[in-house]
């Protein structure tokens, strides 16, 4: 993207009116080891790229939507994270997984110009990035889901009129109830693999034609 705080990445493929499993990277998909600047720290959180595999072999899109304020901090550029993306991208396909589409936020309101940015419509709680991937592709956000593990990953699925999220590594039963409204539904799971088996299992993602690759991922 021609945005030096905006960062989009597509991968091949037709997923017209197909619903999509978005995702927080870290703390959901690697280690949060706070403002992850190094390939060589990223640490994949178990059983996550199995995961993410099943949602490929369903046939479901899986997006990548994530904050990054320590670019506008200045901790790290865009370089690096390229780097670390890579790194995730060689992990996620040593077991045969991949991310159909990546978009990060590099705006936050206490960060060093130009990159500061109060309220970016891409940061999280808001849906930009969301709403970004799902014009891009052609997504039926309706019918898609998030799993994130904090709030605003979460309140940005509701904003963007997702059908529902997951918070993972959280049991806080107010904070759902907080987030719940409407039709949007909240869970909760100890993990990324115990989000998508969840998710998998109560057929929320399925499409037409995909049936049987969806019951051999349960």
């Amino acid at each position: 993207m021609d945005d030096v705080g905006l960062w989009c990445e597509f991968g091949e493929g037709d997923f017209a009116a197909r619903p999509a499993l978005f995702l927080d990277r870290d703390g959901v998909v690697i280690v949060d080891t706070h403002y992850l600047a190094r390939p060589q720290d990223l640490r994949m959180i178990e059983g996550a790229a199995a995961a993410i595999a099943r949602c490929n072999s369903c046939g479901i899109p899986v997006v990548v939507v994530t904050n990054q304020s320590g670019i506008a901090r200045g901790y790290y550029g865009w370089d690096e994270f390229r780097a670390v993306q890579a790194a995730l991208t060689a992990a996620l396909a040593a077991v045969g997984a991949h991310l159909d589409a990546v978009l990060a936020c590099g705006y936050h309101g206490e960060g060093h110009e130009p990159l500061r940015f109060p309220d970016h419509p891409w940061r999280k709680p808001n849906p930009g990035m969301i709403l970004a991937a799902g014009r891009r592709m052609s997504l039926d956000l309706q019918r898609s889901w998030i799993v994130g593990d904090r709030p605003a990953d979460v309140a940005a699925g509701a904003a963007a009129g997702l059908c529902g999220g997951t918070l993972v590594a959280s049991d806080d039963r107010h904070e759902v109830a907080r987030l719940a409204s409407g039709r949007f539904i909240v869970d909760t799971a100890a993990s990324l693999s115990h989000a998508i088996a969840a998710v998998l299992e109560s057929g929320r993602l399925a499409q037409p034609g995909r049936l049987s690759a969806l019951a051999k991922a349960l």
